[in-house]
């Protein structure tokens, strides 16, 4: 089946770190990250979705919730101690189901591009869109080099 598909990105400076792995992510730092997201649609209609609307609110959620901010776990220590000091947004994977962070534990790159795909889902169900529309890629760079995808 041929799809028809459209791509939005934005950029996002945020920090992150992940005491769960070995290594220098360990620590506290930050990235300019890149978000790719692409909607695809059975072949056939003229427009998959308004770009103009899907980016404003695809990128009204990110710079809100997570540029310039930090983003934890749940279980890490400072998820607790950070949030009186600026923006921070929380992975809980124990959220409720209908929770943009249900089952996700760390701020991988893995799991902010899995995050990005329920905003992107959500953002697109209250948007016009081509019938059969979804989100069906995101793509996450958080280097030049180092990126993860989640796909549908």
């Amino acid at each position: 089946m041929s799809l028809s598909t459209v791509t939005v990105s934005h950029n996002m400076e945020a920090g992150h770190r992940l005491p769960i792995l070995q290594g220098k992510c360990q620590n506290l730092h930050g990235h300019s990250w890149w978000v790719h997201v692409t909607v695809s649609v059975p072949e056939g209609p003229a427009t998959v979705v308004e770009f103009g609307l899907f980016k404003k609110h695809l990128r009204e959620w990110i710079d809100t919730h997570l540029d310039h901010g930090l983003m934890l776990g749940s279980e890490d220590p400072l998820a607790d101690l950070l949030p009186a000091y600026g923006k921070v947004y929380v992975f809980d994977p124990s959220d409720p189901a209908e929770s943009l962070t249900h089952g996700l534990a760390w701020p991988t790159v893995e799991n902010v591009a899995r995050l990005l795909s329920r905003v992107a889902d959500r953002t697109l169900h209250k948007i016009t869109r081509a019938s059969g529309a979804h989100v069906s890629h995101v793509e996450v760079s958080e280097t030049h080099v180092n990126k993860a995808g989640w796909s549908a």
